[in-house]
């Protein structure tokens, strides 16, 4: 059984690191929202998908808190996929604006990491992993513990 393994205690604290690291994510992508709405920009499609499938996300990730039904937990996670993807559309056509036209996925990531980016565009864009992978670590883990 899982669950010797991997204690219910432990999968629920692992759970509420998942929900404060997605808390702290959303504040800073929200104070990045802020400064592009301050720079004059609206309504861009991209930057509305990343927000809302994200916030929705959140959303459902406290409803598989509340509920311990794992549906809820597993459409987060899916809702982070599609909020991580035009999250990375937007962190490269940041990086063109200054790399130029032809700059790739791959240079915008190295921009990232060499820190050639403003310092919360390289946390957001770092600390996405965090989230991405701890989420995908307690879906994965509350499964087996529930099939156990």
């Amino acid at each position: 059984m899982v669950t010797r393994f991997l204690p219910k205690s432990i999968l629920d604290g692992m759970a509420y690191a998942v929900l404060v690291f997605w808390i702290i994510q959303v504040s800073v992508g929200i104070s990045l929202l802020v400064s592009w709405w301050r720079h004059g920009r609206r309504g861009a499609a991209v930057i509305i998908t990343h927000v809302a499938s994200v916030v929705v996300g959140l959303g459902l990730w406290i409803a598989f808190l509340l509920s311990s039904a794992l549906w809820p937990a597993w459409a987060a996670f899916a809702l982070l996929n599609v909020g991580n993807g035009f999250g990375d559309a937007m962190l490269v056509g940041r990086h063109r604006s200054q790399a130029g036209p032809t700059a790739s996925y791959l240079s915008a990531i190295l921009a990232v990491v060499k820190g050639w980016m403003p310092p919360r565009v390289t946390f957001h864009a770092l600390f996405a992993g965090v989230v991405y992978f701890s989420c995908l670590g307690v879906c994965l883990g509350a499964t087996v513990a529930a099939l156990g």
